[in-house]
């Protein structure tokens, strides 16, 4: 590195480095000191992890039966809500699902299709992070894999933070500097009402994961909305670590933690980004096709509410484009886009062409207040839509509906496509 831009080669912040790099320097030989304390700690087995108060009751490799109390033909207690999420499980169907889940679990091969099945309805908190790893690919589904893979997976991404992350500012090319800024801008404004995403040390990991995403993904790079995709990655698999992910300090865990959450927070998010990439790139084609079909749908299954938007001149792209963008991350709890995704990762495609018939179900379920509206208060309230106090009930109809309307719709669009051009 040349001394006359400054570095980082051993952790010293050199006289050279211009002033206004000098705070965005010292984040990053912080943010490499902390990756330093332990640096194999992203590679240990998970049930070595677990924090001061051994919490770690959800294992990335499946766990022995002969081990486990909680397996098939042991003495199990009634299921209770433990973890994020559970609540907006049944507790009088979900011991039977949890039984389901140590079954499917602890076989030598885990059966993807029975996976999907029983987690479509939703995943309890102890099974969430391996059924979400399998399901995107992240995981094998052959159980002695997988240990080697994620010590593989882990050390890759560590090896990724020195060569795309650290190089330090004045090594970067205009173009990296740029999503640099934009990146470090967005961090501190996702989840503002998840105090967790307050943190420093959160924020700092998501900075990373994004940046190095980005720089390794030049096809699309970064646009705002990934940073809210990575934010139930980085919930879920931080849970099994911690009482109350709500109110948890991420200095207090131990080393290698906070490592585990990131390194496998970016693989996930990576498979998920390469399943809607179209989402991404230049002009966002994927979310413009997914507003299309999200219009035509509307005006099949409830002609009045389309027509009421077209007349007080609201165009569908104007309110649902941050719903296809974002999944919806900004209008409901993230508790309840947690268990979402449960569903989601259940279903072929589901973050693209489940998620529209989601979206119709969830403009449908406003439709008596929304018919009621001009074109001003219709912004206002789009933007604003009441969910905040959303429980079980409400998510289950309205994943519910969009079932129902999957089956009735899907394969129809040559026909919507069709209808519109005739019109």
């Amino acid at each position: 590195m040349s001394s006359s831009c400054g570095g980082i080669e051993t952790g010293e912040i050199h006289n050279s480095t211009p002033p206004e790099q000098e705070e965005e320097v010292a984040s990053l030989d912080r943010s490499a000191e902390r990756l330093k304390i332990d640096p194999f700690g992203a590679v240990k087995p998970l049930e070595k992890q677990k924090s001061g108060n051994d919490l770690g009751r959800q294992s990335f490799d499946s766990p022995n039966p002969e081990d486990d109390p909680s397996s098939p033909g042991s003495p199990k207690a009634s299921w209770a809500p433990q973890g994020l999420g559970d609540r907006l499980l049944d507790p009088s169907s979900t011991g039977t699902k949890v039984n389901k889940f140590q079954r499917l679990m602890s076989q030598p091969t885990v059966d993807l299709t029975q996976l999907r099945r029983i987690a479509w309805s939703g995943c309890p908190s102890e099974f969430r992070v391996t059924a979400w790893q399998l399901l995107l690919g992240y995981l094998p589904v052959n159980s002695d894999r997988r240990h080697g893979t994620l010590e593989r997976k882990r050390r890759e991404y560590l090896d990724f933070v020195p060569q795309y992350f650290e190089a330090g500012a004045c090594e970067r090319t205009e173009y990296e500097q740029g999503v640099y800024r934009q990146i470090k801008v967005d961090c501190p404004r996702t989840s503002p009402n998840v105090a967790l995403f307050q943190d420093p040390i959160a924020q700092e990991a998501l900075l990373r994961v994004l940046y190095i995403w980005a720089i390794r993904h030049p096809g699309s790079g970064y646009v705002q909305g990934i940073n809210d995709l990575l934010t139930p990655f980085f919930v879920v698999f931080l849970t099994p670590y911690v009482d109350d992910i709500t109110s948890c300090n991420l200095a207090e865990l131990p080393p290698g933690v906070v490592q585990v959450v990131e390194a496998d927070a970016y693989w996930c998010l990576t498979k998920l980004l390469d399943g809607i990439q179209d989402h991404y790139t230049f002009a966002q084609p994927g979310i413009q096709r997914m507003v299309f079909e999200l219009k035509n749908l509307m005006r099949r299954i409830n002609k009045q509410l389309h027509d009421h938007l077209e007349e007080q001149g609201l165009m569908f792209i104007q309110f649902t484009f941050r719903w296809m963008n974002c999944l919806l991350m900004r209008e409901l709890p993230l508790e309840h886009i947690v268990r979402l995704w449960d569903t989601y990762l259940s279903e072929e495609d589901g973050f693209s062409k489940f998620h529209v018939y989601v979206c119709a179900a969830f403009l449908e379920h406003w439709a008596d207040e929304l018919l009621t509206l001009d074109f001003q208060e219709l912004v206002i309230y789009l933007q604003h839509l009441p969910t905040g106090e959303w429980g079980a009930g409400e998510l289950d109809t309205l994943l519910s509906k969009a079932f129902v309307l999957k089956h009735q719709f899907e394969g129809a669009q040559s026909h919507l496509l069709s209808q519109e051009a005739e019109e």
